[in-house]
């Protein structure tokens, strides 16, 4: 571009009043026309407005230079259009000349430093020509909204701009800009692309309600959402795209956020370019400038607060009963909040610090309270409160975090609100005595108890409100003094009291008594009276301070506890009695160990071990006896449970066995006759048993079994359980069958019956015990009664069961 090519700024024709024209021109129209005639009124019109559409043109050009020294600009200084309008104008106040003189200079300027550049980026712009392109598209948007912004009258406007010019060149189908309110809430300033029955709909959002509009205004960054359905939160015009991508960006400027620009797009979105995003941000700031002097509509719902000023905010923090600090931003040479300026300290406010009011008045806060930008994060909170407009509270705050040269234990209740441009910081020191006094007085009525004190000079009596309600007394009658006090007690409680009365005034001593307190409304309660005399220096009592308690809950569970105590030692020695009746009457019947049987050819041992707590006394039970038919009665059994109940059921059982035995049937019939003997005892009794008949001539043994393990066959070097038979457990049904087996034994075998209480442990099954019991019976002593203690000894059992063994070897 040569130097005639270069922008001058257009000329505008100066159109004076007809006063300054000629005079040969003020009273003649064009072409000598008279003014006065028809034609020369009309001539004198089309003229005027001809000047008129001129200097409108000359306008027009004079923007379009403004606006492209701007995009210079914003290219140059790499910032947003509305810094590089501010910029614009400052230089132009520093050069001292007009704005759209200085435009064409920078424009000037522009082209000359091109030309040196051109020859480098050709080969670079050709690479690049697509992302260059889709710049200056950006660029271009962007200025043509940011003069459609500029242009518009309110925000309605303005989002129908956004829309036209920027939005749908990018795929987006709708815009909505939110204005932020002071408590949080938002409210729907201007939308394009929404119907007006939905953005009607939307016009307001109440505050804490989540919506993308509320995350993309907590978020520093923006929110950008690939899809609407991912989410689950609520937005405008969310049915007609669901699963529409959304975009919605904090609209700020100097720190203070002053709403929301949220972009709507009908499919999925994809990661944006960072120019886009730039671009939407660019958009944002914009709206922010046009949010600054938004004032909502009248709505009857949600009618619009009233933002004091500074002015109204100094005399609202004056009438505080709260220390409040008044804060207005501190902006930097760019705009950008910095700090905070202390505006006004009210009456109430103490320093933590001990400064006085004049000292922190008209200081910023970071200088007066450096700490408050550390760990606690107090200058972010207030940041933010200023930023979006949705006030703190916190209890119970350590002052230790404004300076550090408070105690530990000094805390208060912070507010942080923002009215208008300015924020309200308010602190409540917490009273520690008025805390302690509330806590005492929590305890008084949690613990019933009530204080006292009463002059014995003046007669003066003070009780609290705790100690009227013990009473049952109204607080506006009298106290009764403590002389009086047998009056008011149980008869039967005259001499502890008097002997609490003597000690207290006479002796001068701490005095406690327990009485049974008679209320005037019929209740009885009972009371633990604790007091001290305040005596002189001649030993003179002169004031009784105590406290009154009421026990009767405790009262009344120590009573409650006794009896329970009483009747738990009388069940106790009712069941030691029981326990040992059960021993004594086992041990008649079942002696560890009775007299050999004198058997041809066959010794037979029994051995009995009780359990070792008498409670656990069981029904185990054991017999070998020899029938009038030479036949050898063998049988062990269990009767399920404990105590008395189980010892006399087996001692039924094991009679009953006995006498049935000498009919000569066989064991299966004999166990069959015993199940309704079982099945008809009281109680519902149920056992297990196994019976045998030994045969000494035919050296056969001929048993039956009810539920209970089979015997064990020791022959030679081993051990093995004998085939199970068929047969259900005594007692259960009223008629069951039990199946019979027969064995032949020979000389030098052993065969050994058992219960349970021999093998069973907790922690392992029932073969696995039995597995183990075969080991140690697989080694035979030399003798019978050996392999039985044997048997005892090296027994594993861990459930404290009594058990009954009976052994036969043949000779």
């Amino acid at each position: 571009m040569s130097t005639t090519d270069r922008p001058s700024p257009p000329q505008h024709e100066e159109a004076g009043p007809p006063s300054a024209l000629p005079a040969s021109a003020s009273s003649a129209g064009p072409a000598g026309v008279a003014a006065e005639s028809p034609v020369g009124r009309l001539a004198a019109t089309v003229d005027r407005l001809s000047r008129e559409v001129r200097a409108a043109q000359a306008e027009a050009e004079g923007r379009a230079l403004l606006e492209l020294a701007k995009g210079i600009l914003v290219e140059r200084l790499q910032c947003g259009p509305t810094q590089a309008a501010r910029q614009l104008a400052e230089l132009t106040e520093q050069a001292g000349t007009t704005p759209l003189e200085f435009a064409v200079e920078v424009i000037n300027q522009a082209a000359r430093d091109r030309m040196s550049e051109v020859t480098n980026a050709f080969l670079a712009a050709t690479r690049a020509a697509e992302e260059a392109e889709s710049e200056a598209t950006a660029a271009v948007r962007l200025r043509a909204a940011e003069s459609g912004v500029l242009a518009a009258d309110d925000t309605q406007a303005v989002a129908e701009s956004l829309l036209q010019h920027a939005l749908q060149p990018i795929g987006a189908t709708a815009v909505a800009v939110w204005a932020a309110g002071f408590d949080g809430s938002l409210t729907l300033a201007g939308s394009a692309g929404f119907s007006p029955a939905e953005a009607a709909r939307w016009r307001y959002v109440p505050p804490d309600v989540a919506t993308v509009a509320r995350r993309g205004l907590t978020e520093r960054d923006g929110l950008w959402i690939t899809s609407l359905s991912d989410t689950g939160l609520p937005s405008v015009g969310r049915h007609q795209h669901p699963d529409g991508g959304r975009a919605a960006v904090p609209a700020g400027t100097g720190g203070r956020i002053h709403g929301v620009l949220e972009i709507a797009w009908p499919a999925p979105l994809p990661e944006q370019p960072p120019q886009i995003v730039r671009q939407v941000e660019a958009l944002a700031e914009l709206c922010a400038h046009t949010l600054e002097t938004y004032t909502a509509p009248s709505d009857p719902a949600h009618p619009a607060r009233v933002l004091p000023d500074a002015a109204e905010l100094m005399d609202l923090a004056d009438g505080l009963q709260d220390p409040a600090l008044v804060l207005v931003p501190h902006l930097d040479a760019a705009g950008n909040l910095v700090d905070f300026r202390i505006q006004h300290v009210n009456g109430r406010f103490q320093d933590p610090a001990g400064r006085s009011r004049a000292m922190i008045s008209g200081v910023l806060l970071l200088e007066a309270y450096p700490l408050a930008a550390g760990e606690s994060g107090l200058f972010q909170r207030i940041e933010r409160v200023y930023a979006t407009g949705e006030p703190f509270r916190a209890r119970r705050t350590n002052l230790t975090a404004l300076v550090d040269q408070v105690p530990l234990s000094a805390v208060a209740d912070l507010s942080i609100s923002r009215h208008g441009s300015s924020v309200l910081f308010i602190w409540r020191i917490e009273d520690e005595a008025a805390r302690l006094a509330s806590l005492l007085q929590h305890a008084q009525r949690l613990g019933r108890i009530g204080g006292f004190e009463e002059n014995l000079l003046t007669g003066e009596i003070t009780w609290n409100g705790q100690l009227f309600d013990l009473y049952g007394r109204p607080p506006s009658s009298l106290p009764v003094a403590l002389e009086d006090l047998p009056a008011h007690a149980h008869p039967d409680d005259a001499v502890p009291i008097g002997r609490f009365l003597r000690t207290l005034m006479h002796h001068g001593r701490p005095a406690s008594a327990a009485f049974r307190l008679q209320r005037p409304d019929g209740v009885t309660r009972h009371i633990r009276v604790v007091a001290e005399p305040v005596t002189d220096t001649d030993g003179r009592v002169l004031t009784v301070r105590g406290a009154y308690q009421d026990v009767s809950a405790q009262h009344w569970t120590e009573v409650a506890l006794a009896a329970t105590r009483d009747q738990l030692a009388h069940t106790e020695q009712h069941a030691s009695e029981r326990d040992r009746l059960a021993l004594q009457l086992q041990q008649a019947i079942m002696p560890p160990a009775q007299a050999p049987l004198r058997v041809p050819d066959l010794s037979v041992a029994v051995r009995y071990r009780p359990a070792e707590a008498e409670q656990l006394v069981g029904g185990d039970w054991y017999d070998a006896v020899v029938l009038p038919s030479g036949l050898v009665l063998l049988c062990v059994g269990d009767v399920a449970g404990h105590g008395i109940e189980a010892a006399t059921s087996m001692v039924v059982l094991r009679n009953a066995l006995r006498g049935l035995a000498v009919t000569g049937a066989g064991p299966g019939q004999l166990l069959s006759w015993l199940n309704i003997v079982a099945h008809h005892l009281t109680g519902a009794v149920t056992a297990t048993a196994v019976c045998g008949l030994y045969d000494p001539d035919a050296r056969t043994l001929r048993w039956a079994r009810a539920g209970h393990l089979p015997p064990v066959l020791v022959r030679g070097d081993g051990a093995a359980p004998l085939p199970t038979v068929r047969g259900m457990l005594l007692g259960a049904v009223a008629e069951a069958r039990y199946e019979e087996a027969e064995v032949t034994l020979t000389a030098q075998d052993t065969l050994l019956m058992y219960t349970d209480g021999l093998i069973e442990r907790r922690d392992r099954t029932m073969e696995e015990a039995l597995t183990q019991l075969l080991t140690t019976v697989g080694t035979a002593p030399r003798s019978l009664d050996q392999q039985l203690d044997r048997m005892l000894t090296h027994s594993r059992s861990d459930t404290d069961d009594d058990t009954c063994i009976v052994g036969i070897r043949v000779g």
